[in-house]
């Protein structure tokens, strides 16, 4: 049994877009449990075979990639697997087994988080 923690998605001002816990950081300073929250995120995708994956299935077509298109990034299948677990238990990833295979997903909302956390808020293109 793991003990991580999924990062919580919230929706601070009712707009139907998901934010993560954390404020931009321009915004002001974390909490201890924003830091923790954050470091989390960001520790998952310190690894370059994790953020390899991150990219492969956010860049996929269709916005999901099954694990049988994304394994090729020099390492073997059980450590793959092992690194998708990974990002999945700090919130990067869902996933849905169909069959034999498992397809993964990067939510839009997750990504557009972590692009206002790291702009100060602002959208790209603002």
């Amino acid at each position: 049994m793991s003990n991580a923690k999924v990062l919580p998605l919230v929706d601070p001002e009712g707009t139907g877009t998901a934010a993560p816990c954390c404020p931009p950081l321009t915004e002001r300073p974390f909490t201890a449990d924003e830091a923790e929250t954050a470091a989390r995120m960001f520790k998952a995708l310190g690894d370059p075979v994790r953020l390899r994956l991150f990219s492969a299935v956010a860049s996929h077509e269709g916005g999901e990639a099954c694990v049988c298109d994304i394994s090729d990034v020099g390492v073997s299948q059980p450590t793959v697997s092992h690194h998708l677990k990974k990002l999945k238990e700090a919130g990067l990833l869902t996933s849905e087994r169909r069959g034999t295979w498992v397809y993964y997903r990067v939510e839009p909302s997750v990504l557009a988080a972590m692009g206002r956390l790291l702009s100060g808020g602002r959208s790209a293109g603002q």
